[in-house]
């Protein structure tokens, strides 16, 4: 297979007329050929800094080095050292911001696409049959992890590599966390890599106890005291959306993202057999610009009907991934930019039947860096809709801080923790992901994950 170093081996995807009807996986990986065709693009550069730019330091040109030599077994050893959830982070991370970003073949020329490695990495070995090893000793401590996302999970496979016994308790009826409820089959399939993932790390000896809100059912205090737990990491994300307060927005048929993507993908919705209720609107709106913005759309699309993006600022400040943007667009979806929503309509029924909005232009930059979008006056118009579905960001629920004494969080309802070791306010118990952060992605998340059972063992140990 000729290679061009400075251009990315191209990835197979499903063909966007096509993939905009079904729920099947967009991008469909690389095969071995290409595999080793784009890991020899890798300068195996003596100073790493596609390493610095990854949440959980995975040793990347370590693992391609095994790619190109055709050693997937050495490979997924590899990232099994520093990654818990490979085919997960193989998919979903945002490369091109963190260990693509800082590849150094990408000065000149197309980073070597790393995530695709990965997921061609963790995809074979799960073919092949290959699992990560659990430890040989127990260390006889007990750790409990709230949540099982991708913060929780990482914790989770930490501490049973060192030799903790631990238990997740997640609030849902199936585990995963984000991973299960908040992202689309079409870019993380459930049962083909969510669930083995999950699976992978039940084989390091985890335990995953479901149906358990922990705040209701059991408290913090009560896990320490009473079970037995000699630790706590909180990893129970940010599932609490956000709502513009715009007048309107009380209308039958306005959603958060959480809600409308919570029904397709946890519940099965997006399925004909399936008995959850969801509406499927003949022309939605989606209000937001981010990833969860994208899901929502490209689900929408998927259900049948045409879908707007109305975000305030331009294409450039989109905060989604260039990659789902790209995929959103050829599928159909139509971004209605430097638009911003003012008033939500309805019928004589209560039910949406518009959206008002404002146009925008973008003026000087605000703490973020970004643009800040200004009204243009006179400008308003309206967009027919049956459904607006708002994906303005989440914040954490606040349950598990209101039932457990000494816990302390800021002002956004977010637990305060140390961001080298996850440890918080209240002795033994660290933090990490959403709940601590706010919305981020599910790499950053790791990467907490990580620091917190780091933090949990120099704890114990101590």
């Amino acid at each position: 297979m000729e290679v061009d170093v400075m251009k990315k081996i191209p990835v197979r995807e499903q063909d966007p007329k096509v993939r905009a009807t079904n729920f099947e996986e967009v991008c469909l990986g690389y095969n071995k050929e290409e595999a080793e065709a784009e890991a020899s693009r890798c300068l195996n550069c003596k100073n790493p800094r596609c390493v610095e730019g990854c949440p959980v330091s995975i040793q990347i040109p370590q693992f391609i080095q095994a790619v190109k030599d055709g050693d997937v077994a050495e490979a997924y050893r590899v990232i099994g050292e520093s990654s818990s959830l490979p085919a997960i982070c193989g998919r979903v991370c945002p490369q091109e911001t963190q260990c693509e970003g800082k590849c150094v073949r990408g000065i000149k020329g197309e980073a070597v696409a790393i995530g695709k490695l990965e997921r061609y990495v963790a995809d074979t070995a799960r073919e092949m049959g290959i699992h990560p090893t659990p430890p040989k000793e127990k260390n006889g401590k007990r750790v409990a992890v709230i949540g099982s996302g991708p913060a929780g999970l990482t914790c989770a496979g930490d501490l049973a590599k060192m030799g903790y016994d631990v238990t997740i308790f997640e609030a849902l009826h199936e585990a995963g966390g984000v991973l299960t409820y908040g992202i689309p089959e079409f870019r993380l399939p459930k049962e083909r890599v969510v669930q083995k993932e999950i699976d992978n790390v039940k084989a390091l000896g985890v335990k995953i106890e479901t149906d358990v809100v922990v705040g209701k059912s059991v408290k913090i205090d009560e896990l320490m005291k009473k079970e037995g737990f000699s630790a706590v990491f909180v990893g129970s994300g940010a599932g609490l959306p956000k709502f513009m307060n715009i007048p309107g927005e009380q209308a039958l048929g306005v959603f958060s993202a959480n809600e409308f993507l919570t029904r397709s993908n946890l519940m099965k919705a997006f399925s004909p057999d399936s008995s959850t209720p969801i509406m499927r609107p003949k022309k939605a709106v989606i209000v937001g610009g981010g990833n969860v913005a994208m899901d929502a759309a490209r689900t929408a699309l998927r259900m049948g009907a045409e879908v707007h993006v109305v975000y305030r600022r331009s294409e450039a400040e989109l905060p989604a991934r260039v990659e789902e943007v790209h995929h959103a667009k050829e599928e159909g979806v139509i971004f209605d930019l430097l638009t911003n929503p003012i008033e939500i309509l309805s019928n004589e029924e209560g039910w949406v039947s518009g959206i008002r909005c404002i146009r925008m232009e973008l003026g000087e930059p605000d703490e973020s860096g970004r643009r800040s979008p200004v009204a243009v006056e006179g400008s308003e118009f309206e967009i027919e809709c049956d459904a607006v579905i708002m994906s303005l960001g989440t914040s954490p629920n606040p349950l598990i801080a209101s039932t457990t004494e000494g816990l302390d969080v800021n002002r956004r309802g977010c637990i305060v923790a140390d961001e080298a070791n996850g440890k918080s306010s209240k002795d033994g118990v660290y933090a990490g992901g959403d709940a601590v952060t706010g919305a981020a992605t599910v790499i950053l998340a790791m990467g907490a994950g990580k620091a917190g059972a780091k933090g949990i063992d120099e704890y114990i140990n101590a």
